[in-house]
């Protein structure tokens, strides 16, 4: 086959490929059907979702509470500014718990769990405590200091972030807004 044929052939081939292609936008244009629409809902929010052990040894994901606001609480037994906070903590959940609120510590002790259960029967604890990890605190951006509070809205969104001690009011009101 000589060069002119066979561009001829690679053009005619090019416009009959186009021309179906027009026929078929045409075609459902002219029979109203509406373009296709591919459209993917996202699940969960911008919060690293996590599966983590509680203190009685079952998994809690955190994604399995969208529809709730979360404050996602990283603390320690050992640390003086984490146990101030606690007693708040049990009292907004105490508060809140019907509007939609859920509390969830991750804690951050290494060793053994016997010492954060006492301490969380002590502390009266009525929110669930998870053990936390290396992978969870990286995910939530290299935890650097403790307390470590996040706020996390009914999409599974972070809105707040706040390092170090807060009070209950500073909890409570970013919590207000987003129930």
């Amino acid at each position: 086959m000589n060069k002119a044929l066979y561009k001829s052939w690679i053009i005619f081939l090019f416009l009959v490929i186009w021309a179906w292609g027009c026929g078929v936008e045409r075609e459902r244009e002219e029979m109203g059907e509406p373009e296709e629409v591919v459209s993917i809902e996202k699940k969960w929010g911008d919060a690293p979702d996590f599966t983590l052990p509680d203190l009685e040894g079952n998994s809690l994901t955190l994604s399995d509470f969208k529809g709730k606001v979360i404050i996602l609480n990283f603390w320690a037994t050992w640390c003086p500014p984490c146990r101030e906070e606690i007693p708040d903590f049990v009292e907004l959940y105490e508060e809140y718990k019907d509007e939609g609120l859920v509390i969830i510590g991750v804690n951050l002790d290494r060793g053994d769990s016997r010492t954060v259960k006492q301490f969380s029967k002590n502390y009266k604890i009525n929110y669930p405590i998870v053990t936390g990890n290396v992978s969870v605190t990286q995910d939530y951006g290299g935890i650097r200091g403790i307390p470590t509070t996040f706020i996390i809205d009914r999409k599974g969104n972070i809105k707040e972030k706040y390092l170090g001690y807060r009070s209950k009011a500073t909890f409570e009101e970013a919590v207000k807004r987003l129930l």
